[in-house]
């Protein structure tokens, strides 16, 4: 489970896919405050307890630190960054029926262009679990040795 690392001068052009993802029926934008409490409660209800208490710190930054996906007026992904710790994407999620069309990546993109717009050059993907090789193919990402568990190390519980 590493951290892993990514350019973010250097990231793939998001345009096409959003284009296609709106001709699904798919809008991906930023999370308003007004919308806090529907997006938090759908990430409690999908993820887990810490991934919600992450999306929660999300609102806390102006602009929200929180990118989502929308399909019929109805929360189906989400993405936040600087939630752990600054400079840090994540977490994420996408429900399962509507993984493999490109919502995750496009989530992912959109979060890493906002936080190169603040400044950053290179972020960190925190506790990476099974999606290395999704990293690796949609932003170049590369895996930190020894990066296991990291800023996460003092938790008290990892659920």
């Amino acid at each position: 489970m590493p951290d892993m690392l990514v350019k973010l001068y250097d990231l793939p052009d998001n345009s096409a896919l959003l284009e296609r993802l709106r001709g699904e029926g798919i809008a991906i934008k930023r999370a308003m405050t007004g919308d806090k409490q529907a997006i938090v409660d759908f990430v409690g209800l999908h993820f887990t307890n810490s991934w919600r208490n992450e999306c929660e710190t999300a609102f806390s930054h102006l602009p929200v630190h929180c990118y989502i996906a929308v399909k019929q007026g109805e929360v189906i992904g989400f993405a936040c960054h600087d939630v752990v710790v600054k400079n840090f994407f994540g977490p994420t999620g996408v429900l399962e029926e509507y993984r493999g069309l490109g919502i995750g990546k496009a989530l992912l993109l959109e979060c890493l262009s906002a936080m190169h717009r603040n400044g950053y050059g290179y972020a960190i993907i925190g506790w990476v679990v099974d999606a290395v090789p999704f990293y690796e193919k949609s932003v170049g990402a590369i895996a930190v040795p020894d990066s296991f568990p990291g800023v996460f190390r003092d938790l008290i519980s990892m659920d």
